[in-house]
């Protein structure tokens, strides 16, 4: 994945995590920026601001929603979570082949890990 699109990424599982945190003018225009793709100067007509306006303004919003996850890491225990489900997953259908038993206590094992941590 290319640096642009894992920022893009990035942004918007923060925004989802923690956007309502954010004012409703913020929202809007981090929602425009990130997810509406407009240009800044599109952005800072609507809104009445300028352009260096608008960048300051995603940008104090995007270190705003940084922090929320430095201190929650919501967002970092979810990606862990979905990706030992993906192993569950990946698990399952490997007993469905073999059968064997042992595939089913690493699936016990993991989902306990993540049973633990809810």
């Amino acid at each position: 994945m290319d640096q642009d699109m894992e920022q893009k990424l990035e942004q918007a599982y923060l925004y989802d995590f923690y956007g309502e945190l954010l004012k409703e003018r913020q929202r809007r225009i981090y929602e425009d920026v990130i997810f509406h793709d407009l240009s800044l100067g599109e952005i800072a007509k609507e809104e009445g601001i300028s352009r260096q306006g608008v960048h300051d303004l995603v940008r104090r919003c995007t270190k705003a929603l940084e922090g929320y996850e430095k201190r929650l890491h919501l967002i970092e225990k979810f990606l862990h979570t979905k990706e030992r489900v993906a192993n569950i997953h990946a698990l399952t259908k490997a007993f469905r082949d073999s059968h064997d038993e042992a595939v089913l206590d690493q699936i016990e094992r993991i989902s306990n890990e993540i049973l633990e941590e809810l």
